[in-house]
C-alpha cells in the first residue's frame, strides 16, 4: 500500500509528453526516460503499483521541473510491464481518479545517482449539475461519438457499445476522450475541469471538431486520389498515342512539341500579359488534333508569340563625334539636317530615352534621305530595318490582318522587328507621301498610333491582339513633297526639309564619293580614269536633270564601262583615259537636256522669270503677245491653276494702272492677250510667276522691250505688292548658270539670302522690291517717261480715279 505523509498519499510520480491519462481509461506507454523506469520500478515495489501521471507544459523540456507539469493529473494503476531488448520498458496503466499534487522530494534508489520526483498527492472529486442539463449533454455527447465513430476506423464497434452504455456525464466524459484525436493541451482542459456537465459538453466540442477536420480529410483525399487517376489516365493514353505515332512512322510526337512551346513561353523575357495569352493557345494546342486546320493556325499564332523581340534590346551607344564623323564621311553639305539630327542624338543621351519627335526627311529623289538614315543606326549601333511605303493602300500592311482570315499575319511593322531580332532597332518608313487610301481601309491612319511618342508603347497589332511596346524604335521617316501626307500625321513627326544639291555640291559629292564607288566597282583606279572639271560639270548640266546624284551616278558609270571596254579592248592595263568636256559626246552620246540660258537679246513682251521643280531651279521664259480681238486673254503652255491666276491678276493689276501707263481704261476691249510659257508640254504651277507676267504684260502693251540679262521671281497682288517666295537658293543658282546678271527678289526675301552660298552670290546683282512699280523701271529698257507717261498727265488720272469712285457706286463694293 501507498505510503502516508500528514494523512496524504506519496507517490512517486512519471511526466507525460502529449499524453493525457483520464480514470478509468486503460492505455500502454513505451517509457525511456531512466527517471520514469526508475519511478516505475519503486510504484511496483512499494506502493502498491499506484504511481502518479501527469502531462509536461512543454514536451521538449528532457528533464522537466515541477514548474514545467500541469497542476492536475491522474492517479494511475500499473497492470503490465514488459521489459524490452533496447533497454526501454512498455507498460499498461489504467487510470484511478484525478489529483492535484506538489512536491514531496526525489528520491534515488540502489547505488545509480539518477532520482525521481515523488509528490504528495490530494484526489479532486467531480461536482455534478442538474440532471436535466446532464441528461441533454449526454444525448449530445452519445449523437457526437456516434457520427464521430462514422469517420474514426479506429473506434471499433464494441468499444463503441461500451461507451454508450455509460449515462452519466463525468464518466462518459473521460471515456471518450482518449478516443478522440486531439491537441492534448485541449484534452489536459478537459482533464481539469470538475464539473461533470461542462466536462462533457468541452468534449461534444472536441468530437464535433474532429468530425469536421475528418471531413476536410476526406475531402483532400477524394481530390488527391481524383488527380492522381487523372495523371495516370493522361500518363496511359499518353503512352498510347506514342505507341500509335510509332506504329504509324511518324517520330515527332505532338505533345512532347507543345510542351517545349510551353516551357519555352514560361521562360521567355516578354509581358505577362503576352505570355498568359501564348499559355492559353499552347494549352489549345494540347485539345486539338495535330491534323486539324486550326491546330496549324494556332500554332503560327503561338511561333509569333516566340518569335518577337518583346524585350530583347540591342545595345546602343550614342557618341556625338563619332555620329558626325559618320555623317559627314558618307554625306556632302546637308549641314542643316545633319545639325539636327546630331541635336537630336545629344537629347537622347542626356535622358536617355527615345521619347520625342519623330523625324521626317522631306527632299527630292536622289538628295540621300535614306542613306542618311542609314548613317545614323550605324552611327548609333543601331540595326537599321527600311520599310517602303509606296503604293501601300492597305491599313492591314501596318496593323496586320485578324485572326479570322484564312492565311492571317502581322502587320509590317512586327514582322521587320521579328527579323532584326531586337526591340530598338532604326526604322526607316521610306516614301510615306506615296501610300494611298480605298475600301480597305487608310493605311497613313494607322501610321498615326505608330508614330505618335505618347501612343506607341501600346501599339496593337490586329494579328496579335495585344499591346506591343514600339517606344524604343528608333522612327526616322522620309517622303519626296509634304503634299501627299495627311496633316494629322505630319503633326505627329518633325519635318526636315533637304532641298536639292547644287552644281559646285554635285561636282565635289561626284569627286569625293561617285567616282571612288564606280572605279572600284568597275575593277578601275585613278590612273586609269580622269575627268575633267569642266567635263564633270558638263555632265551635270546637259546629261542629268535632277535635284539628287543618282542619274549622274550612273553617267559616271557609262564612263566607267566605256573606259573599261576601251582598256580591254587594247589589253593594256596601265592605259589612261582623260575625259575632257569635247570627248564626252563619244564616250555619252548626244545631250540629253539643255539648261536654260538667257535671250541674246532684249525683246519686247518677253521676260525671263526663275521657276523652283523638283530637280532644281530653272530658267522660264514668258512671252505676250497681242492682237487686234475683242478682249479675249488665253493662257497656254500648260500652265497650273495658280499660274492662270496669277496672270488674271497681272492682267488687273496693268487695268487698274492703265492711266499710269498712258493706256485707255477700256485698252482691253479691242485687243486679245495670248500668254504663252515656252515648253508646252511640260506642266508648270506655283506662286512665283506674278511680277514675270506683268512685266511681260507691260512690255507688250507699251511696246517695250524687256532687259535680257535681267531674271525675276515673286507673286503680286492685285495691288501690286511682290510677295515672297521658296526655293531662292535653287533659283539663284539657275540665273547664274543662265549667264543672268541682275535677279529680281521680293523685298520679304532678304533674310534667306543669309543662307545662300557665296559662290552661288558671286557675280549676281540682287534688286529687293516691295511693289510692281519697282520691278517695272529695273526690268524695262526705256526711260521712265516712256514707262509712265500717265504721271505728268493729270487728266487720265483723275479719269482712272473717277471710274474707281463710279464702280464703288455702282456696285457697292471697291475694286
Amino acid at each position: 500500500m501507498p505510503k502516508s505523509m500528514e494523512n496524504s498519499l506519496v507517490l512517486p510520480s512519471m511526466p507525460l509528453r502529449e499524453v493525457v491519462m483520464f480514470p478509468r481509461s486503460i492505455i500502454p506507454l513505451f517509457v525511456g526516460r531512466e527517471a520514469s523506469i526508475k519511478a516505475i520500478e519503486h510504484a511496483v515495489e512499494n506502493t502498491d503499483r499506484q504511481i502518479f501521471l501527469v502531462t509536461q507544459k512543454d514536451s521538449a523540456v528532457a528533464q522537466p521541473q515541477a514548474d514545467d507539469l500541469y497542476s492536475i493529473g491522474t492517479v494511475s494503476r500499473i497492470l503490465q510491464l514488459l521489459r524490452l531488448p533496447d533497454g526501454t520498458i512498455k507498460v499498461l496503466f489504467e487510470g484511478l481518479y484525478r489529483a492535484s499534487w506538489k512536491s514531496a522530494g526525489s528520491l534515488t534508489i540502489g547505488t545509480g545517482d539518477v532520482a525521481f520526483t515523488t509528490v504528495q498527492v490530494e484526489p479532486l472529486h467531480d461536482q455534478d449539475s442538474s440532471a436535466m442539463l446532464a441528461e441533454a449533454t449526454v444525448r449530445a455527447a452519445h449523437e457526437a461519438l456516434e457520427e464521430y465513430s462514422t469517420t474514426n476506423k479506429k473506434l471499433t464497434q464494441e468499444i463503441l457499445q461500451s461507451i454508450l452504455a455509460i449515462h452519466e456525464a463525468g464518466k462518459l466524459a473521460d471515456a471518450i476522450v482518449p478516443h478522440v484525436q486531439g491537441e492534448y493541451r485541449k484534452k489536459q482542459d478537459v482533464l481539469e475541469t470538475l464539473d461533470t456537465a461542462t466536462r462533457l459538453e468541452m468534449v461534444c466540442g472536441l468530437l464535433s471538431n474532429e468530425v469536421a477536420i475528418a471531413g476536410l480529410e476526406k475531402s483532400i483525399k477524394g481530390r488527391v486520389k481524383d488527380q492522381m487517376e487523372q495523371n495516370q489516365k493522361e500518363y496511359y493514353l499518353n503512352e498510347q498515342i506514342k505507341a500509335i505515332h510509332k506504329e504509324m512512322g511518324r517520330e515527332d510526337d505532338p505533345q512532347l512539341e507543345v510542351n517545349e512551346l510551353e516551357t519555352r513561353m514560361k521562360g521567355l523575357d516578354m509581358p505577362e500579359e503576352a505570355r498568359e495569352k501564348g499559355l492559353r493557345e499552347i494549352k489549345k494546342l494540347r485539345q486539338i488534333p495535330s491534323s486539324s486546320a486550326e491546330y496549324t493556325v494556332v500554332r503560327n499564332y503561338v511561333d509569333w508569340i516566340l518569335d518577337l523581340p518583346w524585350n530583347t534590346m540591342r545595345e546602343t551607344a550614342i557618341d556625338i563625334d563619332k555620329a558626325r564623323d559618320r555623317l559627314n564621311a558618307d554625306h556632302y553639305g546637308l549641314e542643316k539636317p545633319k545639325e539636327r539630327i546630331l541635336e537630336y542624338l545629344a537629347v537622347q543621351k542626356l535622358v536617355n530615352k527615345l521619347k520625342g519627335p519623330i523625324l521626317c526627311l522631306v527632299g527630292p529623289p536622289g538628295v540621300g534621305k535614306t542613306s542618311l538614315a542609314r548613317s545614323v543606326a550605324a552611327a548609333t549601333g543601331r540595326e537599321f530595318l527600311r520599310l517602303s511605303f509606296g503604293g501601300v493602300r492597305d491599313e492591314a500592311e501596318i496593323r496586320g490582318h485578324r485572326r479570322t482570315y484564312v492565311g492571317a499575319m502581322p502587320g509590317k511593322i512586327i514582322q521587320s522587328l521579328k527579323r532584326v531580332k531586337s526591340n530598338n532597332p532604326l526604322f526607316c518608313l521610306d516614301e510615306i507621301d506615296k501610300m494611298s487610301a480605298d475600301f480597305r481601309g487608310d493605311p497613313a491612319a494607322a501610321l498615326l498610333e505608330v508614330l505618335d511618342p505618347e501612343q506607341n508603347n501600346t501599339f496593337n497589332d490586329h494579328y496579335l491582339d495585344m499591346d506591343y511596346d514600339l517606344s524604343q524604335v528608333f522612327f526616322i521617316t522620309t517622303a519626296n513633297s509634304l503634299h501627299g501626307i495627311p496633316l494629322p500625321l505630319q503633326d505627329r513627326m518633325e519635318i526636315i526639309r533637304l532641298s536639292g544639291y547644287l552644281e559646285t555640291e554635285k561636282m565635289n559629292i561626284a569627286k569625293q564619293f561617285l567616282m571612288p564607288r564606280q572605279l572600284e566597282a568597275h575593277g578601275l583606279t585613278e590612273d586609269n580614269l580622269n575627268i575633267s572639271d569642266a567635263a564633270m560639270l558638263e555632265i551635270i548640266r546637259c546629261y542629268t536633270k535632277e535635284a539628287g546624284v543618282r542619274n549622274l551616278e550612273r553617267e559616271l558609270a557609262k564612263v566607267c564601262r566605256r573606259t573599261a571596254m576601251s582598256i580591254v579592248s587594247a589589253n593594256a592595263v596601265n592605259k589612261k583615259v582623260n575625259v575632257s568636256r569635247q570627248s564626252l559626246g563619244t564616250l555619252l552620246g548626244v545631250k540629253k537636256f539643255r539648261y536654260g540660258e538667257k535671250e541674246n537679246e532684249a525683246q519686247v513682251g518677253v521676260c525671263t522669270g526663275l521657276a523652283y521643280t523638283d530637280v532644281g531651279g530653272e530658267l522660264l521664259l514668258v512671252e505676250t503677245a497681242l492682237m487686234p480681238g475683242s478682249g479675249k486673254v488665253s493662257t497656254t503652255g500648260k500652265l497650273g491653276e495658280v499660274m492662270t491666276e496669277s496672270a488674271q491678276a497681272a492682267l488687273s493689276y496693268v487695268r487698274s494702272r492703265a492711266a499710269l501707263f498712258g493706256l485707255r481704261p477700256d485698252f482691253h476691249k479691242d485687243i486679245d492677250i495670248h500668254i504663252h510659257v515656252p515648253e508646252g508640254a511640260t506642266p508648270k504651277d506655283g506662286p512665283s510667276a506674278g511680277i514675270t507676267l506683268a512685266t511681260s504684260l507691260v512690255s507688250a502693251l507699251l511696246g517695250l522691250p524687256v532687259r535680257n540679262d535681267i531674271a525675276m521671281t515673286g507673286e503680286i497682288t492685285l495691288r501690286g505688292r511682290v510677295l515672297p517666295i521658296g526655293g531662292l537658293r535653287e533659283k539663284l543658282l539657275a540665273a547664274r548658270r543662265g549667264l543672268i546678271q541682275t535677279v529680281i527678289v521680293p523685298k520679304d526675301n532678304e533674310k534667306d539670302l543669309k543662307d545662300i552660298p557665296q559662290d552661288v552670290l558671286k557675280g549676281l546683282t540682287i534688286v529687293l522690291v516691295e511693289h510692281v512699280d519697282e520691278v517695272l523701271p529695273v526690268a524695262i529698257e526705256a526711260p521712265s517717261r516712256d514707262l509712265f507717261p500717265g504721271r505728268s498727265e493729270a487728266r487720265p488720272m483723275a479719269h482712272a480715279l473717277k471710274l474707281a469712285s463710279v464702280a464703288v457706286e455702282s456696285t457697292g463694293t471697291p475694286h
